[in-house]
């Protein structure tokens, strides 16, 4: 039955960190250190991409846009919970929250796109080399990153439609440090197994089957791995993929946690520290995993340090 006595929530209320009082600042200041690190090692990426012509190749041009999304997806998340902490505030109005729920879906959704796309290119590089250019030719990797980001933008449009528009109504106090979808269904009084159908396919389409794509590409990686006879080229192989699967690891797991954990199990304190690792560690993570660490990304560093001439 559908209430009749509705009060329109006009903003929301985070709990966020408030059952921990003695972590709580020790989480703000570990979450405002992770968001500038990730800031400067995300731009420090995508500076020396652009700048550096040695790294215009296809891997650095999907690791940039790894880069800019993951730069607006910690933003999205962790942003306003450090900027209401230092105002001493715990609430986002309506339309905020609407945004920040978007926001944060679309860039997640986009990366679980883009690091299937990245494991392809793996492949191609490793197991079809000098087919590599012809393949993974400008206007495919283009087309690859426009098709990510339009996949992960509509899929968020329509999962944060289908909650927003049910009825928000009374409790308008969140569980969370973020509006996170799962955490804004709780607030719900009607029926939400359609809502929750959609996240489901979604979470499917997303989750398990760009999973399936890395895992097929990286046994075939594997496959030829073992078969390069080069010491060198096989510990050079091995570390680049290494670090891909990492960081696949450290997002996918945690988002496959959260998103198709079963409806029964109530762990809402733990999904907190959960959405901190994939919004906020995993950022932070991917241009020290990926490139910050490789011999052609320091010295591409070492070269467009102030600018050089030798960059360009």
């Amino acid at each position: 039955m559908v209430k009749t006595n509705c009060t329109i929530i006009s903003n929301f209320i985070f709990l966020g960190f408030t059952h921990y009082p003695k972590v709580e600042i020790f989480i703000f200041v570990l979450c405002l250190l992770i968001y500038l690190i990730t800031l400067l090692g995300n731009i420090i990426l995508i500076s020396v991409s652009i700048l550096d012509s040695h790294l215009h190749t296809p891997m650095y041009f999907f690791l940039s846009n790894l880069s800019f999304l993951d730069i607006w997806y910690t933003s999205s998340a962790l942003t306003p919970m450090v900027a209401n902490f230092v105002a001493g505030e715990n609430s986002i109005s309506f339309s905020g929250c609407a945004a920040q729920m978007y926001f944060s879906l679309a860039m997640g959704s986009t990366e679980c796109v883009l690091l299937s796309m990245m494991a392809y290119d793996r492949y191609v590089a490793i197991c079809n080399p000098l087919r590599y250019p012809i393949i993974m030719n400008r206007r495919v990797c283009a087309h690859i990153a426009a098709g990510s980001w339009v996949t992960g933008c509509l899929t968020a449009l329509v999962e944060t439609m289908s909650v927003l528009q049910l009825s928000l109504c009374g409790n308008n106090t969140i569980n969370h440090f973020t509006c996170e979808i799962l955490a804004v269904l709780k607030l719900v009084y009607v029926d939400t197994s359609m809502a929750q159908l959609i996240m489901l396919v979604i979470s499917i389409l997303l989750l398990p089957m760009p999973m399936l794509l890395i895992c097929i590409s990286y046994a075939f990686i594997l496959s030829n791995i073992l078969r390069i006879s080069s010491v060198h080229g096989r510990s050079k192989a091995f570390s680049t993929c290494a670090a891909h699967l990492t960081v696949v690891v450290l997002f996918y797991g945690t988002a496959l946690s959260m998103y198709l954990k079963p409806s029964a199990v109530e762990s809402q304190e733990i999904d907190k520290f959960m959405a901190l690792v994939y919004a906020g560690l995993t950022p932070m993570l991917n241009p020290i995993i990926y490139s910050l660490r490789n011999k052609e990304v320091k010295m591409a560093v070492k070269k467009c340090a102030f600018f050089i001439p030798s960059c360009k």
